[in-house]
């Protein structure tokens, strides 16, 4: 029997992957296909991705006005000032906008984030495009808990921090998600910013506007499994305790960047637990 994995979709795949899509299959359960048939996970993410959210972009390098366009918000340098603390640039990525970050959060900081979240965790949601409402999906298969902006010291000292690392005002700030990924749980690619084209855009985008950067903290190693991908440049990100991993998606002009497609690898061993702060353009009444 051949054991070899296919690296290549065919154009049979990628006609069976658009028709089960709009049959209403889950894309969890396209990738689990595909898996099954000797499907490389990576390829086959690419064509779900691609059928989704359309083709990725060429590989080419960006038009130079382009490339200053997406200039990061993010600080330079090799340490960040946190307000309360220095943090460590470990990783930057120019395109997408894409920072790993050392020393967010200490272990202890990180064991009381999951223990708060443990009180209040509920199978997590994701925003129905049509009526911009929050529903239970399979391409997200998490537990998540929800902080208002502020709620406790804690929360409050974490709001803070983010925001300075961000470089923006804690206003502009969502309250902080706190998600637990079990065995087996993911979070298919997509993207943070709203579609501005999906009429469940508008609601949001009335308070606040539009997101404009994301900041995923990781309160606890990952035994296996759990990446943080970003299909688009084939960059992965493995989960390490108290580091956080910044990026963007939006420029000053109101561009949103297609490379910022990203998502979460199913978890193969242990647990996962991640603290996500987004941004806003403007004020954002949570």
């Amino acid at each position: 029997m051949d054991t070899r994995l296919h690296t290549k979709v065919t154009p049979d795949w990628h006609r069976w992957i658009g028709e089960a899509l709009a049959a209403g299959h889950p894309p969890a359960d396209l990738l689990a296909t595909m898996k099954e048939n000797r499907f490389d996970e990576r390829a086959a993410r690419d064509a779900i991705a691609d059928a989704l959210f359309g083709p990725r972009p060429p590989a080419a390098s960006p038009p130079a006005d382009t490339a200053a366009a997406f200039r990061s918000r993010l600080a330079e340098g090799h340490t960040l000032n946190a307000g309360d603390r220095e943090v460590r640039v470990l990783v930057r990525v120019s395109r997408p906008t894409i920072a790993v970050l050392d020393g967010v959060l200490d272990a202890n900081e990180c064991t009381m984030l999951r223990e708060l979240a443990r009180t209040r965790l509920e199978r997590s949601q994701v925003v129905n495009p049509g009526t911009g409402v929050g529903v239970v999906q399979d391409i997200r298969t998490s537990e998540g808990a929800n902080f208002g902006r502020g709620e406790t010291e804690l929360i409050a000292r974490i709001d803070a921090r983010a925001a300075a690392l961000m470089g923006m005002d804690t206003e502009h700030g969502e309250g902080l998600q706190a998600m637990r990924y079990g065995v087996g749980a993911q979070y298919v690619p997509h993207f943070d910013y709203f579609p501005p084209d999906d009429p469940g855009s508008e609601p949001h985008l009335r308070n606040g506007g539009q997101r404009v950067s994301t900041l995923i903290m990781y309160l606890d190693d990952v035994e296996a499994g759990g990446e943080t991908i970003f299909p688009r440049i084939d960059f992965s990100y493995v989960p390490r305790r108290g580091q956080a991993l910044y990026f963007e998606y939006t420029t000053a002009d109101g561009s949103l960047d297609p490379l910022s497609l990203h998502g979460g690898a199913p978890v193969l061993s242990g647990e996962k637990w991640i603290l996500t702060k987004w941004m806003r353009e403007r004020a954002f009444a949570g």
